[in-house]
């Protein structure tokens, strides 16, 4: 028996299509569940599709069975108030792996500037569970930070850029990234109010931009992940979604 079993080449469902036992993030051989046993539990949050077929999707276990639409619900009554905002001029492979970060701290929102179409390979499907904004420019950017009452905050090893370590973060505020080796574009510098950088000890000036992100990310976090909103960002999070994931 040959032990090196053929697979069949995997196809990403169409953009915004509901994730189902078969998309792109699921492994029937994989960790997961298998089909549910009947009788069916008398839930609406569960996928039908999923509790016949089993749920392999890369969730965390409180998840399993829920359709998709049912765990953005869940995540949004506990969406950390820190925006995320990546600059895609060069289609860079490191923005899957940032918004896949941002699912991980459970942002507020994750802002593309630029290109609409962006790399999703390494977001591994995370994207579904995330409010994604499309900005033409870093002009369109800076008119919702205005509205929304969020900082924009760039991060890059520039001059007049504060450490991270001594960087006190706002609660509410959006972390600004430019692509991997150009950094932040003059206009994108011109619309953030503030610099920050990451403090490095090697040979080299930069680092991998998804790694900053992750990085700045849970430099947030270990100030503000768990804290009670204050009134003004109370006030932010009770304002009207700006919908779904844009494609």
């Amino acid at each position: 028996m040959d032990r090196h079993r053929s697979r069949q080449p995997r196809v990403r469902p169409a953009e915004g299509a509901p994730l189902s036992a078969t998309d792109p993030g699921t492994d029937p051989d994989g960790p997961g569940v298998g089909p549910h046993p009947l009788p069916w539990p008398d839930d609406p949050r569960l996928d039908p599709a999923l509790l016949a077929a089993g749920d392999h999707r890369n969730v965390v276990d409180p998840y399993r069975y829920w359709s998709v639409e049912a765990i953005v619900a869940d995540l949004d009554t506990r969406r950390h108030p820190l925006h995320l905002a990546i600059q895609n001029w060069e289609h860079d492979f490191n923005i899957g792996s940032m918004v896949r970060t941002a699912n991980a701290f459970n942002v507020a929102g994750v802002h593309i500037v630029g290109r609409r179409r962006w790399n999703r390979r390494g977001a591994m499907v995370t994207d579904r569970y995330l409010h994604v904004q499309h900005h033409p420019d870093a002009s369109d950017l800076a008119a919702w930070s205005a509205q929304a009452g969020v900082p924009l905050i760039g991060v890059d090893n520039l001059p007049g850029s504060v450490p991270l370590e001594r960087a006190e973060l706002p609660q509410a505020c959006c972390l600004v990234f430019g692509s991997e080796g150009a950094g932040l574009t003059d206009d994108m510098l011109a619309a953030c109010g503030r610099l920050v950088a990451i403090t490095q000890y090697g040979s080299t000036r930069s680092i991998n931009a998804g790694a900053a992100a992750a990085i700045t990310m849970y430099h947030w976090a270990l100030q503000w992940a768990g804290r009670p909103l204050d009134a003004g960002e109370q006030w932010r999070q009770e304002m009207p979604s700006s919908g779904p994931a844009v494609p």
